[in-house]
């Protein structure tokens, strides 16, 4: 690096040359075409190598001659041919009869056509093609454009280098975009953490990566912290130790023994296949030293054969646990780090212990965001059955059915109008008009008829929701059906490196958010709202006093329906759309109308959040297990119900004594 630092310095000059010279400078490239230019440094650039390059990017910058960055990426990208009879270079595209074209490299216009034979190919190699990139790099890095110095720290990014340190440095100075300014002293800090050469410039680097929860900076840091697993006698002097590993502790005594047979130190430890091997090869007349083969059927009589055979010095001696543990107290056994500077590494530990300690917090944020998520799901699902519940007091088990009769409408309306996002804004309502039919039909035909009879209820619609699968299967198939998001609900948003969230997950919270608005709305500032609070309060008096509870009841039935139909169409967008999707959220919905309080909203809102934050809370801790998540969750719902049978929000009034 040393020897390329005045050839770096050499052609920064001629970049900030190139960034700062005044409009006269253009008549000049006019006047000196990039072709006179690579003439003058012609059999470097036909026939490259590593330390000619800096040479030719000196000339090349100081000359500035138009379209001097789109030679360096064709030359780079082996894109570049030269015509051995008078030595022009032409980039080339393959035209009829695998001849090429050759373009011109000022006009870019084609200019004949020639057999890939009768040119010479230039194919730089890797070592080549690295200065060229650097270059390039470097160049953007002062390009006028801050898209094209974007570009430039990302290809940085992607690729980091010593030699780019320099470059980083100088283009620092002169940014007067505090965004890109703040990313470049980011990646410049990553740089010198890395490949600084003074420790002081490497621990100020590293101070500067402290909490940075970047995949780069945590990347950076663990490169540091690289070790390297060793034994000695004693630890060497100078060692930057990273830890002592106790045998027994730390690593088992098998395996440090092993550390040291492997170093051909102490003799190999023969495991069960290579006793069983040796046994196999001393077999005499159906005995192995004095033991029948058929007694030799476990660990111990093995062993014993083994040992006779070493009595009888036909095998090397066993090595036993007193041996094994003579051995390894002779020896330390360590980890040290790759980097020998104590202070770099002390220092890339503290900040990444900073930064981990942030990313607890941050993956904590990311767990809350999920339960949120959930819950918005779990509520829309189950509000619907809330208020059919609070209102008409009517355990509907086909509730799920009615989140799959709205899934399957998005889907048909997805079928019909291919935008998905008119197919979507029409699919929504759509599938609220559905369902709310169906309801009013299913209140009409079958559950006024039942309201005294609550176990029949339960029955009657346990039967029509078997109906209602039966029925989309026998319409759908029993295959998946997609529902598909459009584009601009597609993708995550990310927060940061660690916190992510999908787009139609969010979606989905805002959808919730606004029905829990609307419903609020209806009930406390529409007439149907009181009329509803009536019913669910006191039936009898309310119809006392002119209100049809007939009429509240099918109309109640019908919102929850509805609603449940649109909570189809949400779902269906993040699951799989099937005949028994229902299914897997009626006992959700139930949890949460139960744990929240029946016929709240506000409790069912509790209910949604409570149940969202402990399922998401226990698959943390057990992530590879979400059944015994959904396990834990209804055994706490259990004993939840059993302080509290009511409900976090209960009713009040009569209503409560129901």
């Amino acid at each position: 690096m040393l020897r390329l630092l005045p050839r770096i310095a050499s052609l920064f000059a001629c970049l900030i040359a190139l960034a700062t010279l005044a409009p006269a400078r253009a008549l000049a490239q006019a006047e000196t075409p990039l072709q006179d230019v690579l003439q003058t440094v012609q059999p470097l650039i036909a026939s490259p190598s590593r330390g000619s390059v800096p040479d030719v990017l000196a000339t090349l910058m100081a000359a500035d001659a138009p379209g001097t960055v789109a030679f360096l990426r064709a030359w780079s990208d082996r894109d570049v041919y030269e015509r051995p009879e008078d030595g022009l270079f032409f980039f080339a595209r393959e035209g009829a009869d695998r001849d090429l074209v050759l373009i011109d490299i000022d006009t870019g216009e084609e200019v004949g056509t020639a057999s890939s034979r009768a040119l010479n190919h230039i194919r730089p190699n890797a070592g080549v093609r690295r200065e060229v990139n650097a270059a390039l790099v470097q160049f953007e890095l002062l390009n006028p454009d801050p898209a094209g110095r974007i570009a430039a720290l990302e290809s940085i990014a992607r690729s980091p280098d010593a030699e780019q340190i320099e470059a980083l440095e100088i283009a620092l100075e002169t940014e007067q975009v505090s965004a890109i300014a703040v990313r470049m002293q980011r990646l410049l800090d990553l740089l010198n953490a890395r490949f600084a050469t003074d420790t002081p410039t490497r621990v100020d680097a590293i101070e500067g990566l402290r909490g940075d929860i970047s995949t780069e900076a945590r990347r950076a840091l663990n490169q540091i912290l690289q070790t390297r697993s060793d034994f000695a006698e004693a630890v060497p002097e100078g060692t930057n130790v990273a830890r002592i590993r106790v045998p027994g502790d730390d690593m088992t005594l098998v395996a440090a023994y092993t550390v040291l047979s492997d170093a051909e130190l102490f003799p190999v430890r023969p495991g069960r296949n290579a006793i069983r091997d040796v046994l196999r090869a001393n077999v005499v007349d159906g005995t192995v030293g004095g033991i029948p083969v058929h007694q030799l059927d476990t660990d111990e009589a093995r062993r014993a054969a083994y040992l006779a055979l070493e009595e009888a010095g036909t095998v090397a001696p066993l090595v036993t646990t007193a041996d094994m543990e003579a051995a390894v107290a002779q020896y330390v056994f360590y980890d040290a780090y790759l980097e020998a500077d104590a202070s770099v590494t002390n220092a890339a530990r503290d900040a990444l212990d900073s930064t981990r300690t942030r990313i607890s917090v941050w993956q904590f944020v990311g767990i809350s965001i999920d339960a949120l998520s959930l819950a918005s799901i779990f509520f829309l699902a189950a509000i619907g059955l809330a208020i059919t519940f609070g209102v008409m007091r009517v355990i509907n088990m086909a509730h799920g059915e009615f989140i799959m009769m709205g899934a399957y409408t998005g889907y048909v309306v997805q079928t019909l109008i291919p935008d998905y996002t008119v197919s979507l804004v029409v699919a929504l309502p759509l599938a609220f008009l559905v369902t709310f039919a169906a309801g009013v039909a299913m209140e009409r035909l079958v559950i006024r008829h039942l309201y005294t009879r609550p176990l029949e209820t339960l029955l009657a619609t346990f039967g029509i929701s078997i109906a209602l699968q039966q029925l989309a299967k026998n319409i759908f198939g029993t295959q998946a059906r997609p529902l598909t998001s459009p584009d601009w609900l597609a993708g995550a948003i990310a927060v940061n490196d660690v916190v992510s969230v999908s787009t139609i997950r969010v979606a989905i919270f805002f959808m919730a958010l606004f029905f829990l608005l609307a419903l609020l709305v209806i009930l406390n500032r529409t007439r149907l709202g009181l009329e509803v609070r009536a019913v669910t309060q006191n039936p009898g008096m309310a119809a006392s006093m002119g209100i049809n509870p007939d009429r509240i009841n099918m109309l109640t039935f019908g919102l929850g329906s509805g609603i449940a139909g649109v909570a189809g169409v949400s779902i269906g967008l993040v699951a799989q759309v099937t005949s028994e999707m229902g299914a897997n959220y009626i006992v959700q919905s139930f949890m949460t109308v139960v744990v929240g309080g029946v016929g709240s909203v506000f409790g069912t809102l509790a209910g949604a959040t409570l149940i969202g934050i402990l399922q998401k809370g226990i698959e943390w801790f057990n992530p590879a297990n979400t059944l015994a998540a959904q396990t834990y969750m209804v055994l706490f719902i259990i004993l939840f119900i059993q302080f509290r049978p009511k409900g976090i929000v209960a009713l009040k009034g009569r209503a409560a004594g129901d």
